[in-house]
């Protein structure tokens, strides 16, 4: 008797300690952040000529809402878009507030960027950011600014009470390191910690229902969203975005990209050195190898470019995003005995500061003379190699990446804008300023001074929000760093996650022997030699705080500029169409029929992009006849099977056709097809009017 009693009691504790470890309630949620998909300029490459003229996938924000038992809470949004600004954060948790009250605040919401290329910017209300994009873009901010409160309610709306796992795997070919000259100035004997110039590891995150259902997953994973280059003029989620599509299909079968219960995310990590263009730089002209060291090519050589694994920048960011994709469905799939995942267990906490980098002052150990350096940040400034660009996107006017020297002519320009002080030029040696962007004012803020620092704590899983782009040592660094405090602080082991390009952004992170390499990385660095170091001390000191409970000033916030904005970017005037046509008409009609691997062109005369973004809805839809009065729909402008281009055929008249473009794939069931194009044109004497069309039928055939 006495045994069973016993026995009962231990299946008590352990019933309660069950009900302990699995004491959250999460939720997950997804929505449409795609902004106007022609005629405003993208953001990532810098590149005035790279405007938009059409659409290859829809751009989404993805959301995870975690709670704990005593009620404190997190939401972390990995976002389909090159980062993240403050201006838009802050317009987010506002929406959060009026609808929840301080449930969600600054401190408690993180909101990070996947890093691609090619979706419309405007967004980040700061000078440098968005000047090539003509300045700030209110159509595209608010499209962003709903979409990642929607992704957020939906994930709050959606809680139930579940479990978290915790696992990694590692992710071969599907990264390089783009500066690899700069990553061995770092110390051997701590490069040689680590296989890899970059990391492999895909870490993540899988939310479940109380009756193991699964929810979601969200994947940390280090590389460029640049598998599309700089000559891409359709919006695309990239590499990053591709990966959730395929994660979501496999789970959301049967529904149209973006739609499902099950959410899929691939989140930027410590990704600043990172390309995935697998097959490394080359001279665009004679196919030899670039200089290593400056990433220049000899005079009628071209210029240096590096490109991905596929026939194409499309074939590339499947190869790359399928890589991805395997790597996460891998820890999906595991069976329970082969399973690398954890249960993730313990509180949830959050901390949060605003730093004044510029002002900021510290001291630092240095290992070599075994004295406290002291530290201090720098006035925003960029280098002459930030002109120059990557291997990824190279820049323009022959800089060169590794520049540590200045230039009377670019100094005379230079100080023609606004000059730097000696001060200025000091602190930031060995790098040779090319733009003092913390000396400029006019017409607002160039870069940002002021930034968020932030640590999300879900039990024994630590996310460090960072503001930029770490690099791959850099990162490292952190991590360690910040794992040493928890432990040190809580007695815990962690893991810990970066989470690049959230809250706002500032541009990059290299540590400070990289910083004398001065590549693109270094010279982007804008905060001086010291940056990292001051990433380091912030991080270390705000996880001991969060491990201990106690509060630290919220710093000085950034300045509130939405009223200051300046845009040259014009709205569309009106539509017009030729006569003897109308909106919707169908200019070019399909073939009769088709097989797989052939693509289908189909032209319409139509309006404006602009006038309708369609957010959660599409411009077009591929149809399906399933019987005599029912068609469905098989695909729409978020899948990748299909594009959409924008055409202005007149600007004086307003005149333009939409092309839509469908190449059918393997996967496509033989039938009957149709194209609907569903569209808004705007009246000369004012008004939107919406308008549709629809193409005859055609047949798809079985090989």
């Amino acid at each position: 008797m006495a045994n069973w009693k016993l026995s009962l009691i231990t299946l008590l504790a352990l019933s309660g300690l069950s009900c302990l470890v699995s004491a959250y309630r999460v939720g997950v949620g997804r929505a449409d952040i795609t902004g106007p998909p022609v005629e405003i300029n993208f953001m990532g490459y810098a590149n005035i000529k790279q405007i938009g003229r059409g659409l290859h996938t829809r751009t989404f924000a993805r959301a995870f809402v975690v709670e704990d038992e005593k009620g404190h809470r997190v939401a972390f949004v990995s976002a389909d878009c090159g980062m993240m600004g403050y201006g838009l954060k802050r317009e987010v948790v506002k929406r959060l507030q009026a609808r929840y009250g301080n449930i969600y605040t600054i401190e408690n919401v993180a909101i990070s960027g996947t890093h691609t290329h090619g979706a419309p910017g405007g967004f980040l209300m700061h000078l440098l950011y968005d000047i090539s994009i003509l300045g700030f873009v209110p159509q595209t901010f608010e499209a962003m600014a709903q979409g990642l409160y929607l992704c957020i309610k939906r994930a709050t709306d959606n809680l139930v009470d579940g479990r978290i796992y915790f696992s990694k795997t590692i992710v071969l070919n599907a990264n390089i390191n783009r500066s690899p000259t700069s990553y061995l100035r770092n110390p051997a004997e701590e490069r040689a910690q680590y296989e890899h110039d970059t990391d492999k590891t895909l870490a993540q995150l899988r939310f479940v229902d109380k009756d193991n259902n699964l929810l979601g997953a969200f994947n940390w994973y280090a590389v460029h969203a640049t598998s599309m280059n700089n000559t891409n003029k359709l919006v695309t989620s990239d590499n990053m975005g591709y990966a959730a599509l395929l994660l979501e299909k496999e789970y959301n079968p049967n529904k149209m990209p973006g739609k499902g219960k099950f959410v899929g995310a691939f989140c930027s990590s410590n990704l600043g050195d990172v390309s995935p263009n697998i097959m490394g730089p080359k001279c665009s002209l004679s196919g030899n190898e670039c200089d290593i060291l400056t990433s220049h090519c000899p005079k009628g050589e071209g210029e240096c470019f590096a490109s991905g694994p596929g026939r194409d920048m499309f074939e590339s960011t499947q190869i790359i995003g399928q890589r991805l994709a395997e790597g996460a469905l891998s820890l999906l799939n595991e069976q329970s005995q082969e399973s690398t995942a954890r249960e993730v267990t313990g509180d949830v906490r959050f901390i949060h500061q605003f730093v004044d980098m510029p002002n900021y002052n510290g001291s630092t150990y240095n290992p070599l003379t075994r004295k406290l350096d002291k530290i201090r940040g720098c006035q925003p400034a960029m280098g002459y190699s930030f002109a120059a660009g990557t291997t990824d996107g190279p820049g323009a006017f022959s800089f060169e990446q590794g520049t540590t020297t200045d230039n009377p002519m670019w100094n005379f320009v230079r100080d023609f804008i606004v000059p730097p002080t000696q001060e200025d030029i000091k602190c930031h040696e060995p790098k040779p300023i090319l733009l003092a962007t913390g000396r400029a004012t006019f017409p607002y803020e160039w870069q940002p001074k002021i930034v968020s620092n932030q640590i999300l704590k879900i039990g024994d899983v630590i996310i460090a929000a960072v503001p930029c782009e770490f690099t791959t040592m850099a990162g490292r660094r952190l991590r360690n760093q910040i794992r040493a405090a928890a432990s040190a602080a809580g007695g815990i082991d962690t893991e810990v996650i970066i989470a690049g390009l959230t809250n706002i952004y500032s541009s990059y992170t290299v540590t400070p022997e990289e910083y004398q390499a001065q590549r693109y990385e270094a010279a982007s660095t804008i905060f001086g030699p010291h940056t990292h170091t001051i990433y380091m001390d912030v991080f270390e000191r705000l996880t001991k705080a969060m491990m201990h409970n106690q509060t630290v000033d919220a710093g000085p916030s950034p300045p509130y500029m939405n009223d200051v904005m300046l845009s040259l970017n014009t709205g569309v005037l009106f539509d017009g169409h030729p006569i003897g046509t109308d909106f919707g008409y169908v200019k070019t009609q399909p073939h009769k029929q088709y097989g797989i691997n052939d693509t289908v062109r189909v032209t319409f005369i139509s309006g404006n992009p602009r006038n309708n973004l369609f957010t959660e809805k599409t411009y077009f839809s591929v149809e399906r006849k399933i019987n005599e009065d029912r068609w469905k729909i098989t695909y729409t402008d978020a899948s990748w099977d299909t594009k959409m281009v924008w055409h202005r055929t007149n600007t004086i008249l307003g005149f333009s056709e939409l092309e839509i473009i469908w190449n059918i794939s393997p996967q496509t069931l033989p039938g009957e097809y149709r194209i609907r194009h569903t569209g808004e044109y705007k009246y000369i004497l004012g008004g939107k009017y919406p308008y549709e069309g629809l193409t005859h039928s055609f047949t798809v055939n079985e090989d």
